[in-house]
């Protein structure tokens, strides 16, 4: 592992048996690295094995083989407490949903402060709440918005909840799964500046996992794309979206919707080859 990389991941692959005859391979040698302080997006459609390989990263889920280090520890899926929280510590992960990490009968402060009580025991409660209105405001959210209710924020409110809560354990590496893609364009933007805020001042590194190739370029440093499990392209955000080498590449960037943007009939077949 090289002194710039905080994560690297080194020939993963990972089946999954869906029957005694069915089977699909989500990973198959899948070798990457995330640069310390930049952000690296994993840009794929659905089914490509960005999510899987996001997983295996974090510890939600093993590998059948290969290996992952992240800050020079290598990563193994383990339920002990000590090494949960440890882990917690370095990494820490923000979903496309953020509903599934808040209760809807309790304020969306409560998911924050549930943080703070594992990561900063030092805290009362009088500092946890102090805390708790330290990072809404950070991440653009009030006071009012914190004792409020889940249903009573809309979705661009909850994402910035699950980010302040990914905050709130102090993290050097936060993966965003599709964090921005159930967001509409203009709420999109404006979480994209948040991160690019919070990541300069915080001296954050980014895994960006997306199938949108339209957000990439206002987040990321560098690009792997994936298909069918393999990574097919690599390299700097200027290199993949400016100078394309693979017609799966090149498929994605045609497809971004941009001001004005028609699909064009035949696109995918003359593209592909087929």
């Amino acid at each position: 592992m090289s002194e710039q990389s905080i994560i690297e991941a080194i020939g993963l692959t990972r089946t999954f048996h869906l029957s005694r005859k069915a089977s699909v391979t989500a990973l198959d040698d899948v070798s990457c690295e995330l640069r310390r302080g930049t952000c690296l997006a994993v840009v794929g459609e659905s089914g490509s094995g960005k999510s899987t390989l996001a997983r295996v990263i974090v510890g939600l889920e093993s590998a059948d083989s290969g290996s992952v280090r992240i800050g020079g520890t290598e990563v193994k899926p383990t339920t002990a407490r000590s090494a949960l929280r440890e882990r917690a510590k370095l990494v820490q992960m923000v979903f496309q949903d953020p509903q599934g990490s808040l209760n809807r009968s309790l304020p969306v402060s409560a998911t924050i402060d549930e943080m703070l009580r594992a990561h900063r025991p030092d805290l009362d409660r009088a500092g946890r709440r102090a805390r708790v209105l330290e990072l809404f405001t950070e991440v653009g959210l009030t006071e009012r918005q914190a004792d409020a209710k889940p249903e009573a924020l809309s979705g661009g409110q909850k994402q910035r909840v699950a980010i302040a809560r990914a905050l709130a354990a102090e993290p050097q590496i936060i993966v965003l799964d599709e964090a921005v893609s159930a967001l509409d364009v203009s709420v999109q933007a404006q979480v994209l500046d948040l991160l690019k805020r919070l990541r300069e001042e915080h001296g954050l590194s980014y895994l960006f996992i997306t199938h949108d190739l339209s957000v990439v370029r206002d987040i990321a440093d560098d690009v792997v794309v994936m298909r069918q499990g393999r990574i097919i392209e690599r390299g700097t955000v200027d290199q993949v979206l400016d100078a394309p080498q693979e017609p799966y590449t090149q498929l994605l960037i045609a497809s971004a919707p941009r001001p004005g943007w028609k699909p064009r009939r035949g696109l995918r077949d003359a593209l592909l080859g087929t």
